[in-house]
């Protein structure tokens, strides 16, 4: 059955008569007269912060403050930014609610951890004779790794070995060191690397991704799991990463590629079997960029058996393979849906800690995170004509990804953006010292015939761009693609001027004022896992691998769709979640894991229950000869 996404209705929220209806300045001459209202169901919301690219709500200080207060933790000091406001004040005026949800929500997922049995499906596998049988390597995510600092200087000294990410030091860093801490995250301009005197790295092994701060789990279930049938140190490895990187600084600097190609050599040597690669959001672009790198004379230089020989199987876990749309979001304003939606107070909070300015100057200063600006352009994401994923009756086209109200005393754009016109926007207002950053690192092309295809296996820049190069020449190799559906994902935005005006550094702020129709607060929603666009997870894995210039060596591909079916009480939506994040502790995710490591993965089958075909044969993405 096809997956149904359906918009918020506002029934109680009257739009101001200031607002006039929100239409596209261009609009398709192709739609249907008749009018389907869609409205999109948000789920009710849980007793938890959810997780954007970089969680800005747990970043609040508030947030922090709060917790830290009511659980005996004894703090004494001001906020600077807040002039006199003391803990206890600051306590007095949150709203009592608000303080409500965040113990029931610690509560709520520190009973549910208690209550965990966490080796469920370890066990039911190992009753089933499954054992570990091919040595794995897990690839985390963006945001996933913790980094620790490893400098002596003496702003560094007092975080010697603690993570100023993922952890609670770095909640208490920002509250209460916040200019150093940023000092200590963003990296330097013009290198793309540490700053001077600073040195911060990923930690290493399952501690560094196992739990981002004590509690909220990421990779822990998956590691759990595959105790029961025999894995441990020996079988399986983390290959974390300095997410904040540029693909060709982890190599620069950690020589992270060589490490991860060492680490597989040795396995396979000493197990006499091929690795299993699992991989996570952010990762699977990295395993992309890898095999790229471990083939190519301007890289490993293994040549292109190197993966027949190595890899057996790539996990692709939710993997945003053409980049997220939260992202163009993200950089050029510092914000995204998790910070439109915020309350008046919560908004007054993070601008005091951390202003849009400040946020959007840390994206672009890890550059990392704009490798998942998206891929494709207009021919994936559409046109003011319309867009491949658009719902029928839908009354703004997703293809139409950056919106301005017309009738307002605002200077904006002549026109609405699609995708190509964000992207040279982007490109035209942004630091010479970020697009240079971006430009030399990565690619947001197609190539449409095979030699643009083959040429671009010279050109480093196109290595994490599955539409301008091909899957490895590995006839054995098996790709696996899970990914959520059913979650409403933000898909494009209404944007205005910022209300500072030249004040501001930022050209566009997102336009949170507009509550209309499909529009909630300046996000309009589309079909996803919460994070990451359904034409990004799913478009490669059903479409784009189909053809034989994106995949010359026949590579099999099995899809399997999860619909997000949380529990109503549970935290982190229990077994049947299909949350970007929360999906790793997904129970039949979790089987599936277990049987592709214990050499069982050909029992799995194809599962597709979204649109994710249709919307993929509409892509203006041909094979050669085809056209465009």
């Amino acid at each position: 059955m096809a997956t149904t996404l359906r918009r918020r209705k506002h029934g109680d929220e009257t739009p101001s008569e200031s607002s006039p209806v929100p239409t596209p300045r261009k609009t398709s001459p192709s739609r249907s007269h008749e009018k389907i209202k869609i409205v999109h169901h948000r789920p009710k919301k849980t007793k938890r912060s959810y997780v954007g690219v970089l969680i800005l709500g747990t970043l609040i200080g508030l947030v922090a403050a709060g917790f830290f207060a009511k659980n005996d933790f004894k703090i004494d000091f001001d906020f600077p930014e807040l002039g006199d406001l003391s803990m206890e004040s600051l306590l007095e005026v949150i709203p009592a609610g608000f303080m409500k949800d965040i113990r029931e929500m610690v509560a709520g997922e520190r009973d549910h951890l208690e209550s965990y049995d966490a080796f469920t499906v370890g066990d039911k596998a190992s009753a089933e004779g499954l054992t570990a049988h091919h040595p794995m390597v897990i690839v985390p995510g963006v945001i996933s790794t913790g980094l620790e600092s490893w400098g002596t200087n003496n702003a560094s000294r007092p975080y010697y070995r603690k993570r100023l990410w993922g952890s609670w030091t770095m909640m208490r860093a920002l509250v209460m060191d916040k200019e150093n801490w940023k000092r200590h995250i963003m990296l330097d301009k013009k290198t793309g690397l540490d700053p001077p005197g600073i040195r911060l790295q990923a930690a290493q092994g399952f501690d560094a991704t196992d739990f981002f701060i004590t509690g909220y789990w990421i990779w822990n279930k998956v590691v759990e799991n595959l105790g029961p049938i025999g894995y441990d140190t020996r079988s399986a490895y983390t290959a974390a990463y300095d997410w904040r990187l540029a693909y060709p600084n982890l190599e620069k600097r950690d020589q992270y590629f060589t490490r991860l190609r060492a680490h597989i050599e040795t396995a396979v040597e000493i197990s006499k079997e091929k690795v299993v690669l699992t991989s996570h959001s952010m990762g699977s672009q990295v395993v992309f960029y890898f095999m790229h790198w471990v083939a190519s004379p301007l890289g490993g230089n293994r040549g292109d058996d190197w993966v027949e020989k190595h890899i057996a199987s790539w996990i692709n876990v939710s993997g945003c393979m053409l980049g997220a749309a939260k992202d163009v979001a993200a950089i050029l304003s510092g914000e995204m849906r998790d910070t439109a939606q915020l309350n008046a107070f919560a908004v007054y909070g993070l601008e005091k800690f951390l202003s849009k300015e400040e946020r959007a100057e840390m994206f672009r200063r890890m550059p990392g995170i704009s490798s998942m600006l998206p891929m494709g352009g207009n021919a994936i994401w559409g046109d003011l004509n319309g867009a491949p994923d658009d719902l029928p009756g839908q009354e703004l086209s997703f293809g139409s990804f950056i919106n301005f109200r017309s009738g307002q005393n605002w200077t904006i754009p002549e026109k609405n953006f699609t995708m190509d016109d964000a992207m040279t926007y982007l490109w035209n207002t942004t630091e010479e010292w970020y697009q240079e950053q971006v430009k030399k690192s990565y690619s947001q092309g197609i190539a449409h015939t095979t030699k643009e295809v083959n040429e671009n296996e010279k050109d480093p820049r196109k290595w994490i761009n599955p539409l301008e190069t091909r899957l490895p020449l590995a006839p054995s190799l098996k790709i696996y693609c899970f990914y959520g559906v059913g979650k409403p994902t933000e898909r494009a935005y209404y944007y205005r001027r910022p209300l500072m005006g030249p004040l501001s550094s930022l050209n566009l702020t997102i336009d949170t004022g507009l509550i209309q129709g499909e529009v909630d607060r300046g996000v309009i929603l589309g079909e996803g896992d919460g994070t990451v666009n359904l034409m990004s997870t799913g478009y490669m894995c059903n479409k784009g691998w189909k053809m034989k210039r994106y995949n010359p060596a026949g590579v099999k591909i099995t899809v399997v769709e999860m619909p997000h079916e949380p529990e109503r009480f549970n935290p982190r939506g229990g077994p049947n979640t299909a949350d970007h994040v929360d999906i790793l502790g997904r129970q039949n995710l979790n089987e599936y894991i277990l049987r592709i490591a214990a050499g069982k993965g050909d029992d799995i089958q194809d599962n597709i229950i979204s649109n994710i075909k249709e919307y993929a044969e509409k892509a203006k993405v041909y094979e050669e000869g085809g056209g465009i």
